[in-house]
Protein backbone atom coordinates (compact mmCIF):
# COMPACT_ATOMS: atom_id res chain seq x y z
CA UNK A 1 0.00 0.00 0.00
CA UNK A 2 3.09 3.02 0.96
CA UNK A 3 4.44 1.57 -2.73
CA UNK A 4 1.23 2.70 -4.29
CA UNK A 5 0.77 5.79 -2.27
CA UNK A 6 4.41 6.85 -3.46
CA UNK A 7 3.75 6.14 -6.87
CA UNK A 8 0.44 7.97 -7.10
CA UNK A 9 1.87 10.83 -5.18
CA UNK A 10 4.95 11.19 -8.17
CA UNK A 11 1.99 10.73 -10.80
CA UNK A 12 -0.51 13.43 -8.95
CA UNK A 13 2.91 15.84 -8.75
CA UNK A 14 4.39 15.43 -11.92
CA UNK A 15 1.20 16.30 -13.83
CA UNK A 16 0.22 19.30 -11.82
CA UNK A 17 3.54 20.60 -12.73
CA UNK A 18 3.30 20.06 -16.48
CA UNK A 19 3.57 23.35 -18.87
CA UNK A 20 1.88 22.89 -22.68
CA UNK A 21 5.04 21.35 -25.09
CA UNK A 22 6.08 23.24 -28.18
CA UNK A 23 6.51 21.21 -30.95
CA UNK A 24 9.62 22.35 -33.42
CA UNK A 25 10.57 20.37 -37.08
CA UNK A 26 14.10 19.31 -36.53
CA UNK A 27 15.08 20.31 -39.73
CA UNK A 28 13.29 23.49 -40.86
CA UNK A 29 15.15 23.83 -43.81
CA UNK A 30 15.30 20.18 -44.96
CA UNK A 31 17.57 17.43 -43.68
CA UNK A 32 20.88 16.82 -45.42
CA UNK A 33 20.32 13.10 -45.82
CA UNK A 34 17.48 10.73 -46.90
CA UNK A 35 16.05 7.08 -44.83
CA UNK A 36 14.32 6.87 -48.48
CA UNK A 37 11.64 5.68 -46.61
CA UNK A 38 8.38 6.83 -48.78
CA UNK A 39 4.16 7.83 -47.14
CA UNK A 40 2.88 9.01 -44.21
CA UNK A 41 4.22 8.23 -40.64
CA UNK A 42 2.53 5.26 -39.52
CA UNK A 43 1.48 4.74 -35.75
CA UNK A 44 2.47 1.71 -33.45
CA UNK A 45 0.74 0.58 -29.90
CA UNK A 46 0.83 2.69 -27.07
CA UNK A 47 0.99 6.14 -28.84
CA UNK A 48 4.08 4.74 -30.64
CA UNK A 49 5.50 6.10 -34.33
CA UNK A 50 7.06 4.33 -37.37
CA UNK A 51 7.65 5.20 -40.61
CA UNK A 52 9.18 8.90 -39.68
CA UNK A 53 11.12 10.91 -42.38
CA UNK A 54 9.84 14.61 -40.49
CA UNK A 55 11.50 14.26 -37.49
CA UNK A 56 10.21 16.50 -34.65
CA UNK A 57 11.55 18.44 -31.34
CA UNK A 58 8.77 18.62 -28.79
CA UNK A 59 10.41 20.80 -25.75
CA UNK A 60 8.56 20.70 -22.23
CA UNK A 61 10.24 23.68 -20.59
CA UNK A 62 10.46 23.60 -16.83
CA UNK A 63 8.55 26.35 -14.89
CA UNK A 64 11.57 27.15 -12.57
CA UNK A 65 14.34 25.98 -14.66
CA UNK A 66 17.77 24.80 -13.26
CA UNK A 67 19.49 25.29 -16.28
CA UNK A 68 19.30 21.80 -17.24
CA UNK A 69 17.69 20.13 -20.00
CA UNK A 70 17.50 16.57 -21.16
CA UNK A 71 17.31 15.23 -25.21
CA UNK A 72 15.05 11.85 -24.79
CA UNK A 73 15.66 9.47 -27.59
CA UNK A 74 12.72 6.85 -27.53
CA UNK A 75 13.39 2.84 -28.17
CA UNK A 76 11.83 0.86 -30.57
CA UNK A 77 14.71 -1.11 -32.39
CA UNK A 78 15.74 1.37 -35.14
CA UNK A 79 12.26 0.35 -36.82
CA UNK A 80 9.81 2.36 -34.50
CA UNK A 81 9.70 4.75 -31.62
CA UNK A 82 7.90 4.35 -28.45
CA UNK A 83 6.71 7.89 -27.82
CA UNK A 84 4.77 7.79 -24.69
CA UNK A 85 6.36 5.23 -21.69
CA UNK A 86 9.89 6.16 -23.08
CA UNK A 87 9.11 9.81 -24.23
CA UNK A 88 6.49 12.28 -23.28
CA UNK A 89 5.06 10.61 -19.98
CA UNK A 90 8.45 11.52 -18.08
CA UNK A 91 7.98 15.00 -19.16
CA UNK A 92 6.65 16.49 -16.28
CA UNK A 93 8.70 14.11 -13.74
CA UNK A 94 11.96 15.61 -15.31
CA UNK A 95 9.83 19.43 -15.28
CA UNK A 96 9.70 19.14 -11.27
CA UNK A 97 13.07 19.01 -11.07
CA UNK A 98 13.59 21.95 -12.63
CA UNK A 99 15.23 20.15 -15.88
CA UNK A 100 13.80 20.70 -19.46
CA UNK A 101 12.72 18.07 -21.21
CA UNK A 102 12.69 17.25 -24.74
CA UNK A 103 11.65 14.24 -27.09
CA UNK A 104 13.05 13.55 -30.18
CA UNK A 105 11.30 12.13 -32.82
CA UNK A 106 14.08 10.82 -35.12
CA UNK A 107 14.14 9.28 -38.14
CA UNK A 108 14.44 5.45 -38.43
CA UNK A 109 17.66 4.17 -40.82
CA UNK A 110 16.12 1.78 -42.86
CA UNK A 111 19.84 0.90 -43.46
CA UNK A 112 21.21 4.47 -43.69
CA UNK A 113 22.92 4.43 -40.56
CA UNK A 114 24.06 7.81 -40.68
CA UNK A 115 20.29 9.54 -40.72
CA UNK A 116 19.71 8.87 -36.69
CA UNK A 117 22.98 10.19 -35.71
CA UNK A 118 22.39 13.46 -37.53
CA UNK A 119 19.38 13.76 -35.88
CA UNK A 120 20.51 13.46 -32.45
CA UNK A 121 23.28 16.24 -33.42
CA UNK A 122 20.93 18.59 -34.88
CA UNK A 123 18.52 18.14 -31.68
CA UNK A 124 21.44 19.22 -29.34
CA UNK A 125 22.25 22.02 -31.86
CA UNK A 126 18.69 22.91 -31.38
CA UNK A 127 18.54 23.20 -28.03
CA UNK A 128 21.51 24.78 -27.30
CA UNK A 129 20.76 27.72 -30.16
CA UNK A 130 17.44 28.38 -27.78
CA UNK A 131 19.04 27.62 -24.45
CA UNK A 132 18.18 31.25 -23.05
CA UNK A 133 14.93 31.15 -24.27
CA UNK A 134 14.08 28.39 -22.19
CA UNK A 135 16.23 29.25 -19.14
CA UNK A 136 18.91 26.77 -20.32
CA UNK A 137 22.70 26.58 -19.67
CA UNK A 138 24.09 25.61 -23.01
CA UNK A 139 26.78 23.34 -20.99
CA UNK A 140 24.29 21.61 -19.37
CA UNK A 141 22.33 19.64 -21.84
CA UNK A 142 22.11 16.13 -21.38
CA UNK A 143 21.45 12.50 -23.73
CA UNK A 144 18.92 10.07 -22.76
CA UNK A 145 17.58 6.81 -24.60
CA UNK A 146 15.76 3.59 -24.42
CA UNK A 147 16.59 0.32 -25.82
CA UNK A 148 17.94 1.58 -29.50
CA UNK A 149 17.79 4.70 -28.15
CA UNK A 150 19.92 4.22 -25.83
CA UNK A 151 22.21 3.13 -28.70
CA UNK A 152 21.17 6.48 -30.39
CA UNK A 153 22.08 8.14 -27.24
CA UNK A 154 25.42 6.57 -26.92
CA UNK A 155 25.92 7.91 -30.05
CA UNK A 156 26.02 10.73 -29.96
CA UNK A 157 27.68 10.60 -26.60
CA UNK A 158 30.65 8.47 -28.73
CA UNK A 159 30.50 9.68 -32.02
CA UNK A 160 29.60 13.18 -31.77
CA UNK A 161 30.92 15.44 -34.47
CA UNK A 162 32.36 18.71 -32.46
CA UNK A 163 31.89 20.06 -29.24
CA UNK A 164 28.71 22.21 -30.08
CA UNK A 165 26.89 18.98 -30.02
CA UNK A 166 29.09 17.01 -27.60
CA UNK A 167 26.51 16.18 -24.76
CA UNK A 168 27.05 17.12 -21.06
CA UNK A 169 25.54 13.60 -19.59
CA UNK A 170 24.22 10.38 -20.86
CA UNK A 171 20.58 8.64 -19.60
CA UNK A 172 20.64 4.97 -21.08
CA UNK A 173 17.61 2.85 -19.92
CA UNK A 174 18.82 -0.70 -20.69
CA UNK A 175 20.34 0.31 -23.81
CA UNK A 176 21.95 -1.33 -26.82
CA UNK A 177 25.42 -1.02 -27.21
CA UNK A 178 27.29 -3.10 -29.49
CA UNK A 179 26.97 -4.34 -32.65
CA UNK A 180 28.69 -7.50 -32.54
CA UNK A 181 26.91 -10.70 -32.82
CA UNK A 182 26.18 -12.74 -29.42
CA UNK A 183 25.87 -9.62 -27.64
CA UNK A 184 23.73 -6.90 -29.65
CA UNK A 185 19.87 -6.58 -30.28
CA UNK A 186 19.66 -8.62 -34.00
CA UNK A 187 16.91 -6.17 -35.19
CA UNK A 188 18.63 -3.10 -34.14
CA UNK A 189 21.81 -4.22 -35.86
CA UNK A 190 20.01 -4.85 -39.22
CA UNK A 191 17.63 -1.63 -39.59
CA UNK A 192 20.50 0.47 -38.54
CA UNK A 193 23.57 -1.30 -40.61
CA UNK A 194 21.71 -3.74 -43.14
CA UNK A 195 21.64 -7.34 -43.76
CA UNK A 196 25.56 -7.57 -44.10
CA UNK A 197 27.82 -5.17 -42.28
CA UNK A 198 31.45 -4.00 -42.65
CA UNK A 199 33.47 -5.21 -39.68
CA UNK A 200 34.43 -1.79 -40.23
CA UNK A 201 30.84 -0.39 -39.55
CA UNK A 202 30.48 -2.70 -36.89
CA UNK A 203 33.22 -1.85 -35.05
CA UNK A 204 32.59 2.02 -35.64
CA UNK A 205 28.65 1.24 -34.14
CA UNK A 206 30.04 -0.94 -31.35
CA UNK A 207 30.13 2.17 -28.88
CA UNK A 208 31.95 0.22 -26.07
CA UNK A 209 35.11 0.45 -28.79
CA UNK A 210 34.42 4.35 -29.48
CA UNK A 211 34.28 5.33 -25.60
CA UNK A 212 36.85 8.23 -24.64
CA UNK A 213 38.11 10.69 -22.00
CA UNK A 214 35.82 12.82 -23.81
CA UNK A 215 32.62 10.97 -23.32
CA UNK A 216 30.36 12.51 -21.24
CA UNK A 217 29.25 11.22 -17.39
CA UNK A 218 26.78 8.73 -17.67
CA UNK A 219 23.61 6.96 -15.76
CA UNK A 220 22.69 3.67 -16.82
CA UNK A 221 20.01 1.88 -15.67
CA UNK A 222 18.96 -1.95 -16.94
CA UNK A 223 17.22 -5.40 -15.69
CA UNK A 224 19.65 -8.31 -14.78
CA UNK A 225 17.05 -10.85 -16.34
CA UNK A 226 16.74 -8.28 -19.72
CA UNK A 227 16.98 -11.08 -22.50
CA UNK A 228 15.63 -8.53 -25.76
CA UNK A 229 18.98 -6.37 -24.85
CA UNK A 230 21.14 -8.70 -22.70
CA UNK A 231 23.27 -6.62 -19.49
CA UNK A 232 26.50 -7.41 -21.35
CA UNK A 233 25.91 -4.20 -23.46
CA UNK A 234 25.43 -1.96 -20.25
CA UNK A 235 28.42 -3.74 -18.54
CA UNK A 236 30.53 -3.73 -21.48
CA UNK A 237 30.13 0.14 -21.88
CA UNK A 238 29.91 0.58 -18.14
CA UNK A 239 33.99 -1.10 -18.26
CA UNK A 240 35.18 0.93 -21.18
CA UNK A 241 34.00 4.47 -19.72
CA UNK A 242 35.61 3.27 -16.29
CA UNK A 243 38.54 2.33 -18.14
CA UNK A 244 38.76 6.08 -19.25
CA UNK A 245 38.03 7.51 -16.15
CA UNK A 246 34.65 8.99 -17.11
CA UNK A 247 32.43 9.16 -13.98
CA UNK A 248 29.92 6.61 -14.52
CA UNK A 249 27.33 5.43 -12.13
CA UNK A 250 25.02 1.61 -12.98
CA UNK A 251 22.24 0.24 -11.82
CA UNK A 252 21.13 -3.53 -12.51
CA UNK A 253 17.64 -4.32 -11.17
CA UNK A 254 17.31 -8.00 -10.17
CA UNK A 255 14.03 -8.54 -12.41
CA UNK A 256 12.01 -6.08 -14.74
CA UNK A 257 12.76 -7.43 -18.34
CA UNK A 258 13.18 -4.77 -21.01
CA UNK A 259 11.24 -1.68 -21.75
CA UNK A 260 9.37 -0.73 -19.05
CA UNK A 261 10.03 3.28 -19.11
CA UNK A 262 8.21 4.79 -17.23
CA UNK A 263 5.48 2.37 -16.63
CA UNK A 264 4.20 1.83 -12.82
CA UNK A 265 4.13 -1.73 -13.18
CA UNK A 266 7.80 -1.70 -13.33
CA UNK A 267 9.12 -3.44 -9.62
CA UNK A 268 11.72 -0.98 -9.04
CA UNK A 269 10.09 2.38 -10.82
CA UNK A 270 10.47 4.00 -6.98
CA UNK A 271 14.35 2.94 -6.63
CA UNK A 272 15.43 3.86 -10.25
CA UNK A 273 13.43 7.86 -10.34
CA UNK A 274 15.05 8.31 -6.66
CA UNK A 275 18.81 7.11 -7.51
CA UNK A 276 18.24 9.12 -11.08
CA UNK A 277 16.94 12.05 -9.39
CA UNK A 278 19.76 12.14 -6.80
CA UNK A 279 22.22 11.42 -9.40
CA UNK A 280 21.12 14.29 -11.77
CA UNK A 281 21.14 16.78 -7.93
CA UNK A 282 24.14 15.93 -7.05
CA UNK A 283 26.11 13.24 -8.86
CA UNK A 284 26.74 16.16 -11.55
CA UNK A 285 30.06 17.48 -12.21
CA UNK A 286 29.85 20.76 -14.74
CA UNK A 287 32.50 23.24 -15.31
CA UNK A 288 31.87 26.81 -13.37
CA UNK A 289 29.81 28.50 -15.84
CA UNK A 290 26.54 31.45 -15.01
CA UNK A 291 23.02 30.03 -16.05
CA UNK A 292 21.77 30.92 -18.58
CA UNK A 293 18.39 33.54 -18.09
CA UNK A 294 14.94 32.97 -19.20
CA UNK A 295 13.06 35.30 -21.29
Amino acid sequence: MKKILTLSFLVITTLLSAQKPLELPLWPKGAPNSNELTGPEQGRGNGGASNVTNPTLTVYPADKPNGMALIMCPGGGYSGLAMNHEGHDMASWFNTQGITYVVLKYRMPNGHYEVPLSDAEQAIRLVRERAAEWGVNPQRVGIMGASAGGHLAASLATLFSSEKTRPDFQILFYPVISMAQGITHGGSRKALLGENPSQELEQKYSLERQVSARSPQAFIMLSSDDSAVIPANSIGYFLALRDQKVPVSLHIYPTGGHGWGFRDNFTYKRQWTGELEKWLREGLVFPATEPASKK
